[in-house]
């Protein structure tokens, strides 16, 4: 089944006798298309074409200022991922023209002097083809965007068990788990602020809520022990590293990858003391020395069954001290441009107040 005439499209015609184009505009609006412009100046073509998008052109070939060929490649060269018919009208029956022509963009030819009926229908056909392409690209982006949905749904659902994972872990020692999601919010702010472009910021965003999740392997009688652990008690803990490496071994994906470099690193120290494999300096992946600024100054500034909460300043007069020591120097001097927006995360993801007085009430 023939498709009926694409009346709306937007044609250009192309040719420097002013004649020539009005009689053309003429028999294309008695057929009933309603969008027909002419141009005698092949140097307008380009930005006519930016501007109206045109379904179908009709150019001639030799014209001053710009010969048809030329116009031809102008117009290719801004084309991307469509189909832009170009029918040559010309009075050349040459082989070296027509193919010179059909190399530069031409989809068809137009040899003068032409019948009303031969235009016509050259133009019915050319139009035709321009619909359906325009019609397979509008089905092909339609199926793309499910696509991208679907998978976007897909890995909003991977990242919110990593999240709630992530916190799992944390409300063995913390009752509302807001830690990991603030952690996981300053780590992306610094990640981004280090450089490490939009993408990675994301996924250490995303993977950084599992950075304690081997806490679920650690005795109560460790994890919530009020005061000091003896260094029996201290050796048990630190395995937590290891128990969260181990949950996370294997894993294919990018994210399972990006989370367990940061169990693995983020205790580790930029003078070397840290554990568990006493990496040091530029030898810790930057993730792991992300993590561990944004992991310790959000520890540091909320209660826990072991201790009462740090003022502000008083961590951040701890990061200053164990810059060198425990933390990248240079990260640090990254936290100090983005601590008002680490101070903003603290306020989005604060604590429930009274949550930690009701839970020693409750003992």
């Amino acid at each position: 089944m023939r498709l009926e005439p694409q009346l709306e499209a937007r044609i250009l015609i192309v040719d420097d006798h002013p004649a020539n184009a009005l009689l053309l505009q003429r028999v294309l609006e008695a057929e009933g298309y309603n969008f027909v412009d002419t141009t005698t100046d092949p140097r307008t073509v380009v930005g006519l074409h930016e501007i109206n998008d045109y379904d179908l052109i009709l150019l001639d070939l030799r014209m001053p200022y710009l010969d048809g060929f030329e116009v031809m490649r102008l117009l290719m060269a801004t084309i991307v991922d469509d189909f832009l018919p170009v029918l040559v009208i010309t009075a050349q029956t040459d082989e070296e023209t027509r193919l010179k022509a059909l190399r530069e963009g031409a989809r068809d030819f137009l040899t003068k002097p032409f019948g009303r009926s031969e235009i016509l229908a050259r133009i019915r056909n050319h139009l035709e083809v321009r619909a359906l392409f325009n019609r397979q690209r509008v089905l092909s982006e339609t199926l793309e965007a499910r696509v991208h949905e679907r998978t976007q749904a897909l890995l909003d659902s991977q990242y919110e068990t990593i999240r709630r994972l992530g916190r799992a872990g944390e409300l063995r020692d913390n009752e509302t788990g807001m830690h990991v999601v603030r952690m996981s919010h300053t780590c992306h702010r610094l990640a981004l602020a280090s450089g490490l472009g939009e993408e990675r910021a994301k996924l250490l965003r995303d993977a950084s809520p599992m950075h304690d999740i081997g806490k679920i392997g650690i005795p109560d009688r460790i994890l919530l022990k009020p005061g000091s652990l003896a260094p029996d008690e201290w050796e048990i803990m630190k395995t937590h590293v290891t128990i969260g490496a181990d949950m996370l071994a294997g894993g294919g994906s990018e994210i399972i990858s990006c989370a367990r470099t940061v169990v693995l690193s983020h205790h580790e120290r930029w003078d070397g003391s840290g554990y568990p494999a006493g990496q040091r300096g530029d030898e810790i992946p930057i993730e792991g020395r992300i993590a561990a600024l944004a992991d310790v100054f959000d520890a540091l500034t909320s209660e826990r069954p072991y201790k009462s909460a740090w003022s502000v300043p008083a961590a951040i007069d701890y990061v200053h001290e164990n810059a060198g020591r425990h933390f990248d120097p240079n990260l640090v001097t990254v936290f100090d441009e983005v601590l008002p927006d680490i101070l903003d995360i603290r306020e989005q993801f604060a604590d429930e107040p009274d949550n930690y007085a009701l839970r020693v009430a409750a003992v």
